[in-house]
């Protein structure tokens, strides 16, 4: 055993040094954007989280059998380098990152299969989620987010009857005891698309570890480890997930035009000052903590929605398996009156 444990070592130990030298230039761009971008320094973060999610399913990995498959990690491998080669090529940096991931999830599948990749899918995607996006995608996501900003705080400052005038991302408003107009640009930075991947990423983190699962840890039974009759807690967990991260875009959305809103209707009392300095940080941070608040409501929300469903099904089921036997034997037959 100490042998086949020293074999797995050092073969894990080769395949890593393997990436790393084939992916040094790209691991680096990396942590350099996660250190320099703001939008996606929550990248500093992802490493950690990764190493946690793997020694807390350090039991798994190693109690679960695996079946390795040449020919789709082979597959996988190959498309990775070509997609690298084609980044460094094409001078694409998305490419080349996303690459990584291609090629991490093909040499699972090539060493320890499928069954493996099903417990590692939840670290590649929020290693995917990381990586920065095109920037010619980015402004078609970053724009329209600063024009919806813009329009909101334009229409929450009309509800206080705050004279305002709006051109593009550019707020135009006339401050108490002020002789001249001033204005407000709602920049990139104020857009939401910061907050928007920062929340998608902590969504994936909690939708994982908020995960419903029976108590005998199989994940597809109620508390007594038996399946349940009305659908199964993985399926459930599938589709919470799924809605869980789906409702990370408009919440920080909505949060963020809070926010814009929100200042712009403090500039007209205090200035356009307010805008920037110690007020700008803090209620970057409140909203952070509002957007997260929303999401754990929103969860809440599901998990008692999903208990009160399958409650009432439960019971419907059970009404259904009590008339199984009546129906079976059919109406009990007597014998009429006069017979011998």
């Amino acid at each position: 055993m100490s042998v086949i444990a020293l074999k797995n070592v050092w073969r894990t130990f080769a395949i890593l040094s393997a990436l790393v030298f084939v992916y040094a230039t790209v691991l680096v761009g990396l942590s350099h954007a996660w250190w320099t971008d703001e939008n996606y320094s929550h990248g500093l973060l992802i490493p950690f989280v990764i190493g946690y999610i793997l020694w807390v399913e350090r039991d798994q990995l190693r109690q679960r059998k695996y079946k390795p498959s040449m020919l789709w990690g082979g597959a996988a491998i190959l498309l990775a380098l070509f997609a690298l080669w084609t980044g460094v090529a094409g001078a694409e940096l998305f490419m080349q990152r996303a690459s990584l991931v291609l090629m991490l999830a093909g040499v699972v599948v090539y060493f320890w299969g499928g069954s493996l990749l099903r417990l590692v899918w939840v670290p590649l995607c929020l290693l995917l989620l990381a990586i920065p996006i095109p920037t010619i995608i980015f402004n078609k996501i970053a724009f329209p987010l600063q024009l919806f900003a813009s329009r909101c705080a334009v229409w929450s400052m009309r509800l206080f009857d705050i004279p305002v005038l709006r051109q593009g991302n550019v707020i135009e408003l006339m401050p108490l005891n002020s002789l001249e107009t001033k204005k407000l640009e709602v920049v990139e930075a104020c857009s939401g698309i910061r907050s928007l991947m920062t929340l998608m990423t902590l969504a994936v983190v909690f939708a994982y570890f908020s995960f419903p699962r029976s108590s005998n840890g199989s994940g597809n039974g109620d508390k007594s480890g038996k399946r349940q009759r009305f659908g199964s807690l993985r399926k459930w967990g599938v589709w919470r997930t799924t809605l869980l991260v789906m409702s990370a875009v408009p919440i920080a959305i909505l949060t963020n035009a809070l926010r814009v809103s929100g200042t712009g209707i403090l500039a007209r009392y205090y200035g356009v000052e307010i805008a920037d300095g110690f007020f700008h940080s803090f209620s970057g941070w409140v909203i952070y903590i509002a957007a997260f608040v929303l999401l754990f409501a929103f969860a809440r929300g599901l998990d008692r929605f999903h208990a009160l469903f399958s409650k009432d099904a439960s019971g419907a089921l059970e009404q259904i398996d009590s008339l199984q036997p009546l129906i079976a034997d059919g109406p009990p037959v007597t014998q009429s009156e006069g017979a011998d």
